[in-house]
C-alpha cells in the first residue's frame, strides 16, 4: 500500500513537472511561408475574423498604448492604408492593453484610419509568438505570412513599404 502511494505521488510530480514546463515554454515566433493563425476579435463597430480578409494582402499589427514606438508606427499605418486600400491592402492593428480606457486615450490622440481591434486577454499575440511592441506581420493574399518586423522607427518605413508593395504585386 505504501509502494502504490510513493507510485502515485511520483507520477503527480512528474505530470506537475510535464505541466510546469509545457506553461513556462516561450511560444516560437510564426515561421515564414506559415498559414497566419485565424481569429476573430472586437473592433469598436464590430468583430473581424482574419480568415474573411483572405484575397487581401493584411499588415497585422501588435499595439499597445504604453508603447513609444507605436506612436511613431500609427502615421505611417494611415498613409499606407490610404495610398494602397485600393490595390488591396488591410492594415489590422490590434490593442493588448488590459484596460479598453487606455486603448481609447490613445486613439483620441492618434488617430486610426484602419481596422483597430481589442484583444485584453492577449490571445493573439500568443498565437502569433509577440514578444515586443509594436510587433508586425506582413500576410499574403492567401493568408501566408511573409515576413515579421519588431519594433518600429523612421529607418523602418521604407522596407515595410517595398515588403507591402512586393506583397500587393504576389512577389514572395
Amino acid at each position: 500500500m505504501l509502494c502504490n502511494l510513493i507510485k502515485r505521488k511520483l507520477a503527480a510530480c512528474a505530470l506537475i513537472t510535464l505541466a510546469g514546463l509545457y506553461i513556462s515554454t516561450p511560444v516560437l515566433a510564426l515561421d515564414i511561408g506559415a498559414q497566419a493563425p485565424d481569429f476573430e476579435l472586437a473592433s469598436a463597430q464590430e468583430p473581424v475574423n482574419l480568415s474573411k480578409t483572405q484575397g487581401k494582402v493584411i499588415y497585422l499589427d501588435f499595439w499597445a498604448s504604453w508603447c513609444g514606438p507605436c506612436r511613431e508606427s500609427f502615421p505611417w499605418m494611415n498613409t499606407m492604408q490610404e495610398k494602397y486600400k485600393q490595390k488591396g491592402l488591410q492594415v489590422i492593428a490590434i490593442n493588448l492593453d488590459a484596460k479598453n480606457d487606455d486603448a481609447q486615450k490613445f486613439l483620441a490622440q492618434h488617430s486610426a484610419k484602419f481596422t483597430v481591434l481589442f484583444d485584453p486577454k492577449g490571445v493573439t499575440p500568443r498565437q502569433y509568438g509577440v514578444k515586443g511592441m509594436p510587433t508586425s506581420f506582413l500576410i499574403s493574399k492567401d493568408g501566408k505570412v511573409l515576413s515579421q518586423h519588431k519594433g518600429f522607427n523612421n529607418a523602418d518605413r521604407a522596407e515595410l513599404e517595398q515588403k507591402i508593395l512586393a506583397a500587393l504585386e504576389g512577389q514572395k
